[in-house]
């Protein structure tokens, strides 16, 4: 292991802070970003964090760089502490620190007229929202309140209200918004999406097609998200598939979290996924799921649902696929349709709700003639199939045109 002198500690520290000056005072973005990312873990900052804990007389150095602007020092001092207590593992002063420098940061990029720093507030933003989450886990296991995601998520908000303008900046405001989303589904507040987005999408000065592909692909994946639990399963799969559409294709991780809400929505309007997708992308707890829905199996599909109910409910996607039951329940009764067709054509849409019973009971689903009736009653209110009772004779008379209306990428009516 290399041993490092206090006079290479001192040059380093130096070194460091002219170039965070030198990256401001030629408004050298790219270069001032880099020295921001605490949690990068870069060599640069991991041996910097060594050299301060060192030269622990580093402050001295920082009022000498001071000279050419006062609000440097106000960004670098935190700054520099943070890096020091997030190396030790030191997460709520690492971010109370890193705190204290953003907000700094944000006054001095508050009076910036261009938009060369944009970037370099982008790893503000997403630093505090990483520090504010580690933050949390250390008070978590100290069996303390963990509120600073909350407390960085109104920092996100200040820094959203920076760029919500009609300048130049203005094209660096759907990334914090997506880092918005990302604290508030954490936080489970995502009712708070919603002030957001109205800005994003009805502010005049905002151009959705300006802004950087990547924050557009993150924008329609988090409103996707929320298009499903408000059960708004059209609007979600427009959202979810343009994700989908413009992601990186090289980005399978990120394709396949697309791909875990919008098969379930698809699901719900009628679509079904390939098998050769679910098995590339290893998303085979759907594999029973679709089978099922093809196969009219109700039995496999509460099957799957009872193996994979921890991953749909973390992923809160369990609901929407519950509901499949309606068109698995319609797949069954079609399956007794088309066999009766093919056995006595003229009597084909005459179903006897005794042979359904009979059909669930092959499926060790255990429903009398009445409870089938209500079942049969919710698929023709439902529009999942069309028909009549004959109530005396425990009929079902499928209507002889188009007797199973197909969704067509329209949910199941409520």
């Amino acid at each position: 292991m290399s041993f490092t002198s206090m006079s290479e500690a001192h040059r380093r520290i130096a070194d460091f802070l002219n170039h965070f000056s030198e990256a401001v005072s030629s408004q050298d973005g790219a270069s001032l970003k880099s020295l921001l990312s605490v949690s990068s873990n870069s060599s640069l900052l991991l041996s910097l964090a060594d050299d301060l804990n060192l030269y622990q007389d580093w402050s001295r150095l920082v009022k000498q760089a001071e000279r050419n602007s006062h609000t440097l020092g106000e960004i670098l001092v935190p700054h520099l502490r943070c890096v020091q207590s997030y190396r030790s593992g030191r997460f709520v002063e690492a971010y109370a620190a890193f705190e204290k420098s953003a907000n700094a940061f944000l006054q001095e990029f508050r009076n910036w007229e261009t938009a060369w720093a944009v970037e370099a507030m982008h790893v503000v933003a997403h630093e505090i929202r990483i520090l504010a989450e580690l933050a949390d886990k250390e008070l978590a296991s100290l069996g303390k309140n963990p509120e600073k995601l909350q407390g960085a998520g109104s920092f996100l908000m200040k820094v959203f209200g920076s760029l919500a303008g009609k300048g130049p900046k203005r094209v660096g405001a759907l990334y914090v918004t997506c880092q918005l989303f990302k604290a508030y589904f954490k936080l489970g507040t995502v009712h708070l999406c919603r002030s957001v987005i109205r800005s994003i999408e009805t502010a005049k000065f905002f151009d959705f097609e300006e802004f950087p592909s990547s924050d557009k692909v993150t924008y329609m994946y988090y409103t996707g998200r929320l298009e499903v639990y408000n059960e708004n399963f059209v609007a979600a799969a427009q959202k979810l598939t343009y994700a989908l559409m413009h992601c990186n294709s090289r980005h399978e991780a990120n394709l396949r979290m697309i791909l875990k809400y919008l098969i379930p929505v698809k699901l719900s309007i009628g679509i079904l996924p390939k098998m050769s997708l679910l098995d590339k992308f290893h998303l085979t707890e759907y594999t029973d799921i679709v089978k099922a829905l093809k196969q009219g199996d109700l039995r496999l599909l509460r099957r799957a649902l009872q193996e994979h109910e921890d991953q749909f409910l973390r992923t809160g996607v369990y609901l929407v696929l519950e509901k499949l039951e309606l068109q698995v329940y319609q797949r069954l009764v079609k399956k007794i349709y088309i066999f009766q067709k093919q056995k006595d054509p003229s009597k084909a849409h005459q179903i006897k709700l005794d042979v359904i019973v009979k059909a669930l009971k092959w499926l060790e689903i255990d429903m009398d003639v009445d409870e089938v009736e209500c079942m049969m009653a919710i698929l023709i209110y439902k529009n999942l199939m069309k028909g009549y009772f004959a109530h005396k004779s425990k009929v079902v008379v499928l209507s002889k045109q188009e007797p199973f209306p197909k969704l067509n990428g329209k949910p199941v009516s409520s």
